[in-house]
């Protein structure tokens, strides 16, 4: 069964456990170079399970969602109250072909999107902090939920990293 916006919501946040966000969000490049440091195209491409993504897809899926994420954070800085649109990131995943993309292109370009999205957020003043979209599945965010749910997205995607390539050396 598909988790309701807010369980995702509870689930995501769940992974942050008091930490910064700003800090997580500028350290997950570095901790996801590190986890698939020397592991092969082919090993990143095994998906755990049929209904579960590869390293590669979720490498991919974390590129994608930094462009996202971004724009987002942009649009809302730039119109408070502006509408954000979700999408369905298993229909982007396979109209996307995660699974063909190159995992170590991914992961550059996640890495390069991230650090400006990060500089853009360190040099915001406080109130800009509070400027929100109106989310269609989720409503109301703030820039502050926003890099609290990138920071958690961050953390859940790197743990099942982890959990596969730990779960494939077995």
């Amino acid at each position: 069964m598909k988790e309701t916006p807010q369980e995702y919501i509870a689930r995501v946040l769940g992974y942050l456990e008091g930490k910064e966000p700003l800090e997580v969000m500028a350290s997950a490049p570095k901790k996801l170079a590190k986890a698939v440091k020397g592991v092969g195209k082919k090993k990143m491409g095994k998906r755990p399970s049929p209904d579960k993504w590869s390293v590669t897809e979720i490498l991919a899926h974390l590129a994608d969602t930094e462009i996202v994420q971004g724009f987002r954070i942009r649009m809302i800085l730039g119109a408070s109250g502006t509408p954000i649109q979700g999408f369905d990131q298993d229909e982007w995943a396979k109209y996307s072909n995660y699974a063909e993309h190159d995992p170590e292109l991914s992961l550059e370009a996640y890495r390069a999107t991230r650090e400006r999205t990060v500089r853009l957020l360190k040099s915001l003043p406080p109130e800009a902090w509070e400027r929100y979209g109106m989310h269609s599945e989720r409503g109301k965010e703030t820039v502050r939920r926003v890099a609290e749910m990138m920071a958690g997205h961050d953390l859940n995607h790197l743990k099942a990293i982890r959990e596969i390539l730990e779960g494939s050396s077995k």
